[in-house]
């Protein structure tokens, strides 16, 4: 049979080294019978926020404790064996709170670890350029500074929903605060309007906590392609003064061609063209008129400007003008033949002198020589200064700087033919080219502008050639479009660094942009509720978002007095405070509600150290605590019969469900605790049981007897009760007359009323009065007499309560005698001379005995009859003494003759 595979038999050696290693640290806790707790072990806040703190020990007297943390500290509660501490504020991202005892002469420790986390609370993109050209590379980057632990942050780019690139950053130091998340990407044609964004992802539920998101607001991209070739610019060479020339300017390849600009003009004059788009081709047409100021050499440009950059193209155009046939004629009076015309002037008419720069575009600090000069012997003047002589040229040199640059020099020739003068001129700009220059008036070093309105930011430069000005924030986060009509937003405040450079060098300074706008009062600088802790020192102080900075000021809703300053809480701060928050562009106002919670506190009023429980009362004991939020409150009993029991509370609020009314309640001393978050108290109460007066038939029976002649003495009723219940009784109808002996007038209906402080119990009571027996008649029938043979009866009446029983004795030797059913009838049929004599009617109860006697007399003759021989029979019977004595009621009172 094969063994176990290697894999089966590593899992049984790593268990069994875990049950060796259980075992081992049960006989260390069995070995150390004491400990130090602290809860929570492990827990995770947010920055800023607060938490309890438990730390207990099972050590019966420690000698002291403490809890060891360099987090601040607000409120401690403590026991024996234990203690309770509030951490408030706090900000580190990781601390190991040290919980310890002292007992019997070694330091118990219990150590925790408490971590803050962070919410993405700021997601930053940095800002995209102005326009990226399509093929090149451009950087997104995210920044989420100060959120964490970074271990469980995710980073996402994004281009509109589609995700560019996600990174997690799981497996970091718990420590690890805030993110960076770069990345490359090409710019392509369909990204121009494109928006890019990046989210974040704080994940704690792994902690019991849930997914905190945020992202971060779009940045629009605008994408161009512009040629490395210039345009292509078509016009004629020469153009005659009042003639037109058709122009067109050219230019392929461009995206988006409809952000294309083009600028056309022929030397001072900007011209008009009709651009047409087709495609990626642009063409601008228009037509150049020449005037009589534009006569001379001019420049013409096109001037293609897209994404920031531009293409320009430049052709010369020489502007003359034609003399007339006027001028021919006179010059052919004088024999000059029409090919020797055009040898001396090269053209029909009066040619013009020509105007030379040594250096037309000349460095800043270069030595320039202008030189006027005519191809005839005319005289040449140079800025007004005539040449030396006809034919010779007239020359000036200068030192050129940056204020000759688009210096104009003229250039006049004079020529006398035929008596007339004839003049024509020429002129040149010399342009100098130096390197740029920023001034205060081109390029304020400060501008304030209100937010809303649409603004032309401009920094111009001067500079030959002409500067390109970039302004850009030093951290690249943004950048001026100088020279575009906008709208000002707060987001373009801040120092932006202005550099213009051209081929000579460049120039550098700084600027600020404020933006102004009114104030603003959001949840983050002023938040609508704000919760303070009694005793703590706090400002109501509201931060608004305004430029410039507004001034805030929070009164209380009916006061006047302006809350400024650090405070000490009270109960009595809490309430509406109205902020408002005044500057130059406006002013805004806010609602702000504060509450002030305080830790639990007992009151005499509401909750008494004494209490008295009311049997049936259906009272619950309210013990009600200031403090908020509202505290818990528990009552356990402590010592005696109380111990261990929960003493049941009345609701605080009146329409939350009562616990159940107990029957019985244990009185002694009971401990009531109450929690809240912000701390506990303790107070012990005493609790009495009570109740109000009960009679029953057990304490007072509604059937009492009294025995007359008796000592007169009260009605045996008592009642049941805390306290003990006065009992008193009265007789209904007419009252008992006071008398030393019990009388049958006593007897009758008497009323108990039992009274103690918590009420009434009445009981109706029968009295009855009892009584020795009398013999109150005592008679026979027929009476006197009765002859021998006759009949006679004795009738015995007794008075008795309870009823008396009847006995009789009758003479001896009296046969034949009947009793009634109750004894009180003696009757006797057929007389003889035995039953002559004397009778006794004994009347006989619990309370005594009384007789009375009777002598029947038996005399005459006999009367016989039927009965002669019994009567006879029993005459010769020996007497006999009949004595009766009495029977009990369940027998039949039937006397017999012995």
């Amino acid at each position: 049979m094969p063994g176990p595979s290697p894999g089966l038999h590593r899992a049984l050696l790593g268990l069994w080294a875990a049950l060796g290693l259980g075992l081992l640290s049960l006989s260390a806790v069995t070995q150390e019978p004491f400990w130090a707790d602290l809860q929570p072990r492990v827990a995770l806040v947010e920055r800023g926020g607060s938490l309890w703190l438990n730390c207990s020990t099972n050590c019966p007297r420690p000698e002291r404790g403490g809890l060891e943390t360099s987090l601040r500290r607000n409120g401690t509660q403590k026991g024996l064996r234990w203690l309770a501490r509030q951490l408030v504020d706090i900000r580190e991202p990781e601390t190991q709170p040290v919980c310890f005892f002292r007992c019997a002469r070694r330091t118990l420790q219990a150590r925790g670890l408490i971590r803050t986390f962070q919410r993405p609370d700021r997601v930053e993109l940095v800002p995209l350029p102005a326009w990226q050209p399509v093929g090149e590379n451009f950087t997104l980057s995210c920044r989420v500074p100060g959120a964490g632990p970074r271990g469980s942050l995710t980073l996402t780019l994004l281009r509109g929903t589609q995700e560019l690139i996600r990174r997690s950053f799981a497996g970091e130091s718990p420590r690890a605060r805030g993110a960076v998340l770069t990345a490359t990407v090409l710019a392509r044609r369909e990204d121009h309007g494109a928006n890019f964004s990046c989210r974040a992802e704080l994940d704690l539920r792994p902690h019991g906590l849930g997914l905190f998101e945020n992202s971060s607001a779009p940045r629009e991209l605008r994408t161009f392609t512009l040629p490395p070739e210039p345009p292509r610019l078509t016009a004629p060479r020469l153009l005659e003064v009042g003639s037109e020339g058709p122009v067109s300017c050219v230019i392929d390849g461009l995206f988006p061609v409809s952000e294309a600009g083009v600028y056309l003009a022929l030397g001072d004059q900007r011209l008009s063209p009709d651009v047409t788009l087709e495609g990626d081709a642009l063409m601008a047409i228009t037509t150049a008129t020449a005037s009589a100021e534009q006569e001379g050499a001019r420049q013409l440009v096109c001037n293609v400007t897209l994404g920031g950059e531009s293409r320009e193209t430049r052709e010369n155009v020489t502007v003359y003008r034609v003399w007339g046939v006027e001028f021919e004629l006179s010059l052919g009076k004088m024999g000059v033949s029409e090919p020797a015309l055009y040898a001396l002037f090269g053209c029909r008419g009066f040619p013009e002198p020509h105007l030379t720069l040594s250096e037309p575009n000349a460095p800043e600090g270069t030595i320039v020589t202008v030189t006027c000069a005519a191809e005839t012997q005319a005289l040449v003047t140079l800025d007004g200064i005539p040449a030396a002589a006809p034919g010779q040229p007239a020359q000036l040199q200068l030192n050129a700087t940056e204020y000759d640059d688009r210096r104009g020099f003229f250039c006049d020739a004079t020529l006398e033919v035929d008596g007339e003068t004839l003049s024509k001129n020429e002129s040149v700009e010399l342009r100098v080219l130096y390197a740029p220059r920023l001034d205060d008036s081109d390029c304020p070093r400060s501008w304030t502008w209100p937010e809303g309105p649409e603004q032309t930011l401009r920094c111009d430069a001067r500079g030959n050639p002409q500067p390109s000005v970039h302004c850009a924030r030093p951290d690249g986060a943004a950048v001026l479009a100088l020279g575009l009509l906008g709208p000002v937003t707060r987001a373009l405040a801040g120092t932006y660094r202005c550099t213009a450079t051209n081929d000579q060098g460049q120039a550098v300074k700084d600027v600020t942009l404020t933006v102004e706008y009114a104030p603003a009062l959001d949840s983050v600088g002023c938040p609508e509720r704000i919760t303070w802790l009694e005793g703590t020192e706090v400002s109501l102080s509201c931060v608004a978002l305004g430029v410039p900075p507004p001034n805030v000021s929070c009164v209380r809703f009916g006061g006047a007095e302006v809350i400024e300053g650090l405070m000490r809480v009270a109960r009595e701060h809490a309430g509406t405070y109205r902020c408002e928050a005044t500057n130059a562009r406006g002013s805004a106002a806010k609602n702000v509600a504060v509450t002030v919670e305080y830790g639990p506190r007992f009151e005499e009023v509401s909750c008494p150290s004494n209490w008295t429980w009311v049997e049936g009362s259906g009272r619950l004991f309210s013990c009600e605590v200031a403090g908020k939020p509202q505290p818990s409150v528990e009552c356990v009993g402590s010592g005696g019969t109380s111990e261990g029991v929960l003493l049941p509370l009345a609701p605080p609020d009146p329409g939350s469900r009562a616990p159940r009314i107990p029957s019985d309640l244990a009185p002694g001393t009971y401990i009531c605790n109450a929690t809240n978050r912000h701390g506990s108290m303790v107070k012990m109460v005493t609790v009495s049981a009570e109740s109000p007066p009960q009679m029953d038939e057990s304490t007072c029976p509604s059937h009492q007897s009294w025995l007359e002649g008796a000592e007169a003495a009260a009605l045996a009723c008592s009642a049941r009760g805390r306290p003990s219940p006065q009992v008193s009784c009265s007789r209904e109808g007419a009252p008992r007359p006071q008398r030393l002996r019990v009388s049958r007038e006593d007897a009758g209906t008497y009323r108990c009323l039992a009274t103690n402080a918590h009420g009434t119990d009445a009981r109706i009571i029968t009295v009855g009065v009892e009584y020795r027996p009398v013999v109150a008649e005592l008679a026979a029938s027929p009476p006197g007499g009765v002859r021998p043979g006759g009949n006679f009866t004795l009738t015995c009446r007794a008075e008795a309560w309870p009823p008396a029983q009847i006995s009789w004795r009758a003479p001896p030797g009296a046969p034949n005698i009947g009793l009634s059913s109750n004894n009180s009838t003696l009757s006797v049929a057929g007389a003889m001379g035995s039953h002559g004599g004397e009778y006794e009617c004994a009347a006989t109860n619990a309370h005594g005995r009384h007789t009375r006697r009777i002598t029947v007399r038996v005399a005459g003759k006999w009367q016989w009859g039927g009965g002669g021989v019994r009567d006879l029979k029993a005459a010769v019977t020996c007497a006999l003494v009949l004595l009766i004595p009495p029977l009990p009621p369940s027998q039949s009172p039937q006397m017999r003759l012995m």
